[in-house]
């Protein structure tokens, strides 16, 4: 990969007007992180390994088959701190993930070179982070509305010039963007081992490591909790990516998915919106206040850019 192509010259450097995280109240604040999108969140993190880079990166690399929980928590608290931590906690976050994935690099089981900072790699797994919660409220409840939408991908369009990506490797807008996430999936995203790994590990998912959870309890909420997000995971994906992965879907599956998403649409009616993205809320506070954090990135949620 040429230097040319590095997505990494430091977002810190430039002016916030040019890249700036989510202000407080906007789109991207009201919807990333509606708990109805975490439904939907296994089937990102599918998208996401399914890259050949990143696929790559997570086997060699990566604690999820071992710390799948820890792993979870991690990813969301992060994810949350970009989009609810303020501008000094999300520039902050950014720089570290840079930094926890510069060293991620080697060879697949196919014999390609990868490294985790690639752009495209990069690129798509903001994508499928821009995509998911628009899917999910769309599925989940009423949805976006086309201007809504639009303005969305304006601002998660700044989450991915925090990250560090370039100019260039962003689509201008929602269309654009559609058609580039298209492409990926026809073209881009394989079956490989990380993908297998994820689908077992929906199908069995491990008890969280908390001694106050008895495994007599976690083992009848894992089968019931497993059922409902292999439908929800494999019914949401691209049917291209369904025939592609081997993994079957029918009139009776689809039956089941819009059943259980009427009722989440109709539990959530009675939730209040700001309730909504409260976990989100939550987890980000935590990122930027739990011990050991830096006392300069300590902003109110969501602070505007001055």
């Amino acid at each position: 990969m040429a230097a040319a192509d590095t997505p990494f010259d430091h977002p810190a450097q430039r002016p916030p007007a040019q890249v700036r995280a989510p202000r407080r109240g906007g789109v991207a604040w009201r919807h990333f992180g509606d708990t109805r999108a975490f439904l939907t969140s296994p089937q990102l993190l599918l998208l996401q390994v399914a890259h050949p880079v990143v696929g790559a990166g997570v086997t060699d690399h990566s604690t999820f088959r071992t710390e799948p929980w820890q792993r979870l928590l991690r990813t969301v608290g992060s994810l949350g701190t970009v989009i609810y931590g303020g501008q000094a906690a999300a520039t902050a976050e950014a720089r570290r993930l840079i930094e926890v994935h510069r060293p991620m690099k080697g060879t697949d089981a196919r014999g390609r070179r990868y490294h985790a900072l690639h752009p495209e790699a990069y690129h798509w797994v903001h994508a499928t982070l821009v995509r998911g919660p628009v899917e999910a409220l769309r599925l989940f409840g009423p949805g976006l509305t086309a201007a809504e939408t639009e303005e969305y991908y304006r601002e998660m369009r700044d989450v991915g010039r925090v990250w560090g990506l370039k100019e260039h490797h962003l689509p201008p807008d929602w269309p654009a963007f559609c058609a580039y996430y298209d492409r990926m999936v026809a073209e881009r995203l394989e079956l490989n081992d990380a993908v297998r790994d994820v689908l077992a590990e929906l199908a069995r998912p491990q008890k969280p490591p908390v001694r106050w959870v008895p495994a007599a309890l976690w083992r009848p909420f894992a089968a019931l909790a497993a059922r409902y997000a292999l439908l929800v995971t494999v019914g949401v994906l691209p049917p291209v990516l369904r025939e592609r992965f081997q993994l079957p879907w029918t009139a009776r599956h689809e039956r089941r998915l819009r059943r259980f998403a009427r009722v989440v649409r109709c539990l959530m009616a009675l939730v209040p919106p700001p309730l909504r993205i409260a976990p989100s809320l939550f987890l980000a506070y935590w990122n930027t206040h739990r011990p050991g954090t830096d006392p300069r990135t300590r902003r109110p949620l969501g602070a505007a850019v001055c």
